[in-house]
């Protein structure tokens, strides 16, 4: 178990954390919406949900993008002594969130732009469409964004799953590293 000496210098930086968290929260709730809204029937109701599902891909891209330029200026801290598997296994599945943070709310950009329904950000700001109005596009889009979407749920559950193992199991402070508090 590394000390908490040990774990000083290993924190990832405010900002990293900060959009670290933002961007899971915009994941899960995005997620979550996108399941309920898809099972209602037409109605103002599932209209709204649909817009808010929008912004809050545009959200998480932003975020994406903020925290990958923020990831290629700053060093992440050193990995915490551990198997080479695992490191490995960490790293694919970072590069995997990495690529999905994109790829999803691209594929939701593009479909929404191909189906002819525009992305107005917040009710007042339109987004350019990403690629033309094309039904045929749309249709062959709209189950990749959702493919993508279960993709990057099922990298973002092992994720998790890793984090609790190191916290539980291996208790070696892992979990500290992306916290709010610098306290143990």
């Amino acid at each position: 178990m590394q000390s908490l000496g040990t774990l000083q210098g290993m924190h990832y930086t405010r900002t990293a954390v900060a959009l670290h968290w933002v961007l899971a929260a915009a994941i899960v709730g995005s997620f979550c919406v996108g399941l309920y809204m898809t099972s209602l029937p037409f109605s103002p109701q599932r209209l709204k949900l649909y817009n808010w599902h929008k912004w809050a891909g545009v959200l998480i891209l932003t975020a994406s993008a903020a925290r990958l330029l923020w990831r290629l200026a700053h060093r992440p801290p050193e990995d915490l002594p551990m198997p080479l598997w695992q490191q490995r296994t960490a790293h694919v599945a970072h590069l995997l969130l990495y690529i999905l943070f994109f790829a999803v709310p691209l594929m939701g950009w593009a479909y929404s732009s191909a189906a002819g329904f525009p992305i107005v950000l917040f009710g007042v700001l339109p987004l350019p469409d990403f690629v033309g109005k094309d039904a045929a596009l749309a249709e062959f889009l709209k189950p990749w964004h959702g493919r993508l979407a279960w993709m990057l749920a099922a990298v973002v559950a092992l994720h998790v799953l890793g984090a609790l193992k190191h916290h539980f199991i291996d208790r070696d402070g892992l979990i500290r590293r992306m916290a709010w508090s610098r306290t143990p």
